[in-house]
């Protein structure tokens, strides 16, 4: 049996989170390139140990992220952290907040994918297209305006949160992803990664769910303080974001219904039957397996003012099906192959229709069923008796 003393074990890899340490800058595409090979995207692969690679990979998510973070801060949005009133020593989760929240009138709100850290759509996306478009970078100077960023003025709001930052590392005082915390220095690299325990959790953000309804209870909902008394809200959900929005609303809708103007919903991941019938005051007894239902519920409100955008080989803004399963009519995004790049081919077409709902309160939109397409090797046909002709 081998024995190898702590001296003998590989020492844990450091790579700064620098770009140009790494090898990488920034073309005048936005794009991050090598230095030594300029048509070249970021390499992942750069050892045969995977915790090489992880490294380079997390050094290389930082270095995005703090470019971000830069950009955001230029166009004056800033950080806010909750549970509201903790400290910057406390375990705390940071969200992403535009300077005019008090005052706005409107107030476009983002719930991400738990998958993706705080202010990034895809790294996916950073890597092949831009910077400006992998992140929230684009979407927040178009709900913003060149104007409003200039003056730090204007009717529209933005909102941030953060659903996939929800481990907090007491040593460095920050919350991190997942993917963040296996990143950390250990002490070599065959040692086990840091255990997560209580200490790690943040009060009232444990969880996704827990951090979506921190976000309405302790920003959304503090009219007259960090919002306007008669702010609405325009709601975007990704995947488990979305779905967290769309439970805690269910079950709160008498008190949320005058300030919601619409939603819109990337990769969702709720169930009509499951998910939208959560108001104690409806009654169990009811039958709501059809697109039947009850006036000015929840459920109503998804059908008529809500929009979800699936992967779809179909071209952006076709009817695809989907609209049994979600409850609202249902559009290809502009995506067919990455979930995670939904929102980067999709934004750009939620906007304008959130605009629209915004400024006509009795704009409801028309159910669509379509029908979906089954290959099904005839059986269907066989079944009615139906003779196919190849």
């Amino acid at each position: 049996m081998l024995v190898y003393q702590r001296k003998d074990l590989p020492a844990d890899p450091v790579f700064e989170p620098n770009l140009k340490s790494l090898g990488y800058f920034i073309n005048d595409k936005d794009q991050i390139r090598q230095i030594a090979n300029p048509d070249q995207e970021f390499k992942y692969k750069i050892s045969n140990v995977d915790r090489w690679n992880e490294l380079n990979r997390e050094a290389m998510n930082e270095c995005i992220r703090r470019i971000t973070l830069s950009r955001l801060q230029d166009m004056g949005v800033s950080t806010l952290r909750l549970p509201l009133g903790v400290t910057a020593d406390e375990p705390h989760v940071p969200i992403l907040a535009s300077s005019n929240l008090q005052t706005a009138k409107r107030v476009v709100v983002v719930f991400g994918s738990p998958m993706q850290d705080l202010g990034i759509w895809a790294y996916r996306t950073v890597g092949t297209v831009s910077i400006a478009e992998g992140t929230v970078v684009s979407f927040v100077k178009a709900v913003l305006g060149d104007d409003q960023i200039s003056s730090g003025q204007g009717d529209t709001a933005v909102v941030i949160a953060n659903t996939g930052q929800l481990l907090y590392h007491n040593r460095s005082g920050r919350a991190m992803s997942q993917r963040s915390w296996l990143a950390l220095p250990r002490e070599s690299a065959v040692h086990p990664g840091l255990k997560i325990t209580r200490r790690n959790k943040v009060p009232r953000n444990s969880n996704w769910q827990e951090h979506v309804e921190c976000v309405f209870d302790d920003v959304l909902a503090a009219r007259g303080r960090m919002v306007s008394e008669d702010t609405r809200f325009d709601i975007i959900g990704v995947a488990e974001g979305g779905l967290a929005a769309v439970r805690y609303l269910a079950r709160n809708w008498s008190k949320w219904s005058r300030y919601i103007s619409a939603m819109c919903l990337a990769e969702p991941t709720h169930s009509r039957r499951s998910d939208l019938f959560l108001d104690p005051s409806l009654s169990s007894d009811d039958d709501y397996g059809s697109l039947a239902c009850p006036p000015n519920s929840f459920a109503d409100f998804i059908a008529t003012r809500c929009r979800a955008y699936v992967l779809s080989d179909q071209p952006t803004e076709t009817p695809v099906p989907g609209t049994l399963v979600y409850g609202c009519n249902t559009y290809a995004s502009g995506e067919e192959l990455n979930s995670e790049c939904i929102m980067p081919a999709a934004w750009r077409h939620m906007l304008p229709w959130l605009r629209k709902l915004h400024d006509d309160p009795q704009y409801e939109e028309t159910p669509m069923v379509i029908q979906e397409d089954v290959d099904d090797g005839g059986w269907e046909a066989w079944r009615e008796g139906v003779e196919l002709i190849d």
